[in-house]
C-alpha cells in the first residue's frame, strides 16, 4: 500500500499518482489533499493522527511550502511503516506515533534522498516525492539503505529531538490542578469548525454536565455533542484525545472566536 496526503486540492495528485504508477503496481489510497495550505503543523497533526491506522505502507505526504529551495527530500523509516516528503518536519510527528504504536524500542530513522534537476522547481511532488516513495515501496521498507540516491542522516529515540533533521513539536500546554485551569493552544480547526486544542482530555475527568469557561466563553462539558441542545457551546475529548471547543450543530470556531495559534483558557 502506498498512501498519498497533500495540500494540492485537484487536480495535481492525479500526476503524483501518475508517476508512482509509471514505477509500480501499488495499491494508491488518498488520505486527504485538502490539508491547510502550506500549513506544516497542521498537516503534521492529521497525519499524526490518521497514518498509524493503516497497515505497514509507504506514505507520501507534500506540503511544502519551501518547494524549489534546497530543503532536503526525506525517507523516514518508522518500523514497518516508510514517509516520504519534504524536510519540513512534516513526517515526523507521524514517525514517532507509528514507532510508539509498535515498539517504543524500535527508532526513527532518517534519509536523505539525493536528487537533481527535477523538472519543475514548482511541483517537487511529481517530480522528486513520488518517484521516491515508488522506489522505496519497490524495493521494500526494509531495503531503504540499498536506494543508490539515500543517505543516512540521522536515528534517534521516538522521545528525543533529532539533529540533522528538521523537526515538528506541538507546544505543550500549561496546567493548574489547583486552580482547575489549563492553558493551551489551539492546534487545528476541523472542517465541522470542531477547535481542537493540546489540552489533554484527562483535564475533563470528572467534570460532565459541568460549566466550563473557555477565553470568557460558558460552556458545558459533555462527553458527546448531542448532550447539549443544538445549536449550544460544548467542550468535549475529541478522537485524539485532546480537548476540544464545539457546537451542537455548529461551528465552534466560531463561537469561541478562535483559529489555529491561539491562546485557549479553560477555567471554571
Amino acid at each position: 500500500m502506498l498512501t498519498l496526503a497533500s495540500d494540492f486540492g485537484s487536480p495535481y495528485p492525479a500526476a503524483m499518482k501518475g508517476v508512482v504508477l509509471q514505477h509500480t503496481d501499488a495499491r494508491l489510497v488518498d488520505v486527504a489533499h485538502d490539508l491547510p495550505r502550506q500549513d506544516v503543523r497542521a498537516a503534521a497533526f492529521w497525519c499524526r493522527e490518521t497514518l498509524p491506522y493503516f497497515p505497514p505502507a509507504v506514505h507520501l505526504v507534500v506540503v511544502d511550502p519551501g518547494v524549489g529551495t534546497d530543503r532536503d527530500a526525506l525517507v523516514v523509516r518508522a518500523g514497518e511503516h516508510a514517509l516520504v516528503g519534504p524536510d519540513n518536519g512534516v513526517l515526523l510527528p507521524a514517525a514517532r506515533r507509528l514507532v510508539a504504536n509498535a515498539d517504543e524500542t524500535v527508532p526513527v530513522e532518517c534519509f536523505v534522498y539525493d536528487y537533481a534537476n527535477p523538472a519543475s522547481s514548482t511541483f517537487h511532488g511529481r517530480d522528486v516525492f513520488a518517484p521516491a516513495a515508488a522506489e522505496v515501496h519497490e524495493v521494500g521498507v526494509g531495503a531503504v539503505e540499498s536506494i543508490d540516491a539515500v543517505t543516512h542522516a540521522e536515528t534517534f529515540a521516538a522521545a528525543d529531538a533529532p539533529e540533522t533533521v528538521v523537526d515538528c513539536r506541538f507546544p505543550e500546554p500549561t496546567l493548574d490542578a489547583s486552580a482547575n485551569e489549563a492553558r493551551g493552544e489551539v492546534l487545528v480547526v476541523d472542517d465541522f469548525g470542531n477547535a481542537i486544542t493540546n489540552v489533554p482530555g484527562s483535564f475533563l475527568d470528572g467534570r460532565e454536565g459541568e460549566g466550563i469557561d473557555v477565553n470568557g466563553t460558558a460552556a458545558t462539558v459533555a462527553t458527546a455533542f448531542a448532550d447539549v441542545p443544538e445549536g449550544a457551546h460544548l467542550v468535549t475529548v475529541g478522537s485524539h484525545g485532546y480537548v476540544e471547543c464545539d457546537v451542537n450543530r455548529g461551528r465552534g470556531d466560531e463561537a469561541f472566536d478562535l483559529a489555529p495559534g491561539d491562546d485557549v483558557v479553560l477555567s471554571e
